[in-house]
């Protein structure tokens, strides 16, 4: 197989999802999830280590959170971050929605603001899990929730910033069908420009601590 061809065609109800390989792209896309989480990784070492120790300092538990989540073509993988919630509540459950989650520890909440604690996620961007771009990868019993036409937001690759994150995490949970209507769009209209677009107005959206509870 050659160039960009149509693979498959999901419909259901008024969904229609055109996915497209493209192994250009996903070269492209390789190379660019390496650079980017490798040289990232190595920058933000310093504070990766301030942020485990005051997690630690907190509460004396471990400052690393790993948790299941569906990847590309449902494949399941663990997820890497920095832990912003009490141990008792690091179970499988819906995300902070709000900014007074009894959940969320007080050094978490600040973690959770800055997206901090989303920075070990650059080790499943380097070992292919995830990309820098693409939808946020969701737990199993949320996906076991999908409707069918929702799964084709899998046949992309899971990100750590997409154009969810950037346009209506605040408004829309991701666990939402409308969410996901967001993610299909990406999965229709992903390219080397669109990460690029997508990867720089993430940081804007850092900075206003955007949908971050």
């Amino acid at each position: 197989m050659t160039g960009s061809t149509d693979l498959r065609r999901y419909i259901e109800s008024d969904i229609s999802v055109t996915f497209r390989h493209d192994r250009g792209y996903e070269r492209r896309q390789r190379a660019f999830d390496l650079f980017v989480g490798l040289s990232s990784l190595m920058l933000a070492a310093p504070v990766l280590g301030a942020a485990a120790l005051a997690i630690w300092l907190d509460d004396r538990g471990s400052p690393l959170f790993t948790q299941q989540r569906v990847g590309q073509f449902g494949r399941l993988f663990r997820i890497y971050k920095l832990r912003t919630m009490r141990l008792a509540a690091c179970t499988d459950a819906l995300s902070p929605s709000t900014n007074d989650d009894a959940r969320v520890t007080r050094i978490g909440t600040f973690l959770r603001k800055t997206s901090i604690d989303e920075l070990p996620q650059l080790l499943n961007v380097i070992k292919g899990d995830m990309a820098i771009v693409g939808p946020r990868p969701e737990m199993p019993f949320v996906v076991g929730r999908y409707e069918r036409w929702q799964h084709c937001r899998h046949l992309r690759k899971p990100g750590i910033t997409g154009l969810w994150q950037i346009s209506v995490r605040k408004q829309i949970p991701l666990h939402h069908p409308d969410a996901t209507k967001i993610d299909l769009e990406y999965v229709r209209t992903a390219s080397t420009m669109t990460d690029g677009s997508i990867f720089l107005r993430t940081f804007p959206a850092l900075f206003k601590a955007q949908g971050a509870f």
